[in-house]
C-alpha cells in the first residue's frame, strides 16, 4: 500500500514540502536528473562535465550487461528468458569495461547516484518477487567483480559502494505495475528508493513497503500542451515517431526545452514539488533532449533557492523540512 512519506497531520502543508532554512521561508525547487542505461562513455564524459558546470548531481540507473565481456555475456540469464540475451546488449570490449567503470566511479566519488535499472532490461511487470530478487543479485554480483573480470585493480571504497551506497532502483520501461513483488525484492535486495512509477504531475515522493517511490510527471509539451512523460524517450516518440529526424533537431529541442522550462517555472512559483526529468544515454533526435536538458540546468541550477540533486539527496531534504514544519505546527509558531 502506498503512503504519504510525512504525517498525515501535515496534509494542509504539503504542497510546500521541501527544504528550507527556517519555516517560514520558501522552500528550495528541486531539480532531479537522471539517466537510464548509463553506458556510453562519452556521454559519461559529457553529463559529469555539465553537472560541474553548474554545481549539479545527477542519478545513474546504469544496467549491469554494460559491464559484462563476452565470457559473463554468456553467463548472463535474466528471469524467463534465454541465457545470453540482453534487450541492450553487452559492452564491445575489455577496454570499453574498463573506462566505463572509471567514470561510475568519479561519478560516485564527485556525488552523483549511482543506482540500478538491472542488468539485461526486461520488462519485468510480470515477474515474481523471485524474479526480481534474482535481476537485482545478478546486478550486484556484476559489479563485485567487475573490476577484477577486466584484470584491473579496484579502487579502495569500491565494495563499499556496491554494498551499501547503491540506494535505489528503477524499472525498465517504468514496470511500475509489477507493484507489492518488485517492491518486496527491492526492500529485500537493500534499495531505500525506487524511481519507476509515472505520476499525472509533479508529485512527492510516496512509501510503499518501506520504500520511498518516486515518479516521472506527466508534464505539458507541444502546441497543444498535450501532456508526455517528462524523459527524452517520449518526447522522441512524441516529436519524431521514435524515428531519427535530424533536420528538425533544433525544432525539438526548443519544444524539449520550453515543455522543461514551464514545469520548472510552475513550480518554482508555485508548490514547489520537485520536478523530475529523465533521460537516456543516447542522443535521440541529433542531441535535441540534451541540448534542451543542458539548457535547463545551465539556467536554473545556479540559482540560491534551487537544488539540483540526486534522488538520494533529495530525501533527506524534504524529510528534513518536513520535521520541521511539523515541529513549527506543534510549538504553534
Amino acid at each position: 500500500m502506498l503512503h504519504p512519506i510525512f504525517p498525515a497531520s501535515l496534509a494542509l502543508c504539503l504542497v510546500a514540502s521541501l527544504p528550507v532554512q527556517a519555516a517560514d521561508q520558501p522552500p528550495k525547487q528541486l531539480l532531479i536528473v537522471s539517466f537510464d542505461g548509463a553506458h556510453d562513455n562519452a556521454l559519461w564524459q559529457k553529463s559529469r562535465e555539465m553537472a560541474a558546470r553548474n554545481g549539479a548531481h545527477f542519478t545513474y540507473f546504469l544496467s549491469c550487461t554494460f559491464l559484462m565481456n563476452q565470457a559473463a555475456k554468456k553467463a548472463y540469464q535474466a528471469p524467463h528468458q534465454k541465457r545470453g540475451k540482453s534487450n541492450v546488449g553487452f559492452a564491445q570490449s575489455d577496454d570499453e569495461i574498463r573506462e566505463r567503470l572509471g567514470n561510475i566511479w568519479h561519478a560516485h566519488l564527485e556525488g552523483h547516484d549511482i543506482s540500478s535499472h538491472g542488468c539485461g532490461h526486461f520488462d519485468g511487470r510480470q515477474w515474481s518477487e523471485a524474479d526480481w530478487s534474482q535481476e537485482y543479485a545478478t546486478f550486484k554480483a556484476t559489479l563485485k567483480s567487475a573490476w577484477k573480470s577486466v584484470d584491473l585493480e579496484e579502487p579502495q571504497g569500491w565494495q563499499d559502494l556496491v554494498e551499501h551506497g547503491i540506494k535505489g532502483f528503477r524499472a525498465p520501461y517504468l514496470s511500475a505495475t509489477a507493484g507489492g513483488d518488485m517492491v518486496a525484492a527491492e526492500r529485500k535486495a537493500g534499495f531505500s528508493y525506487d524511481a519507476s512509477l509515472v505520476t499525472k504531475g509533479p508529485a512527492m515522493p510516496v512509501m510503499e513497503d518501506g520504500v520511498v517511490r518516486f515518479g516521472l510527471p506527466l508534464i505539458p509539451e507541444g502546441p497543444n500542451d498535450k501532456p508526455v512523460i517528462g524523459m527524452d524517450y517520449n518526447l522522441f516518440v512524441r516529436q519524431s515517431k521514435g524515428k531519427e529526424d535530424k533536420a528538425d533537431s533544433k525544432a525539438f529541442e526548443e519544444r524539449a526545452y520550453t515543455a522543461f522550462r514551464n514545469a520548472f517555472d510552475k513550480q518554482y512559483a508555485g508548490d514547489r514539488i520537485p520536478l523530475q526529468l529523465g533521460f537516456h544515454f543516447v542522443e535521440m533526435n541529433s542531441g535535441a533532449y540534451w541540448r534542451a536538458l543542458d539548457r535547463l540546468v545551465s539556467d536554473v541550477c545556479h540559482r540560491p533557492d534551487v537544488a539540483c540533486v540526486s534522488y538520494s539527496e533529495a530525501i533527506p531534504m524534504i524529510k528534513a523540512w518536513v520535521k520541521l514544519k511539523e515541529q513549527t505546527q506543534t510549538s504553534g509558531l
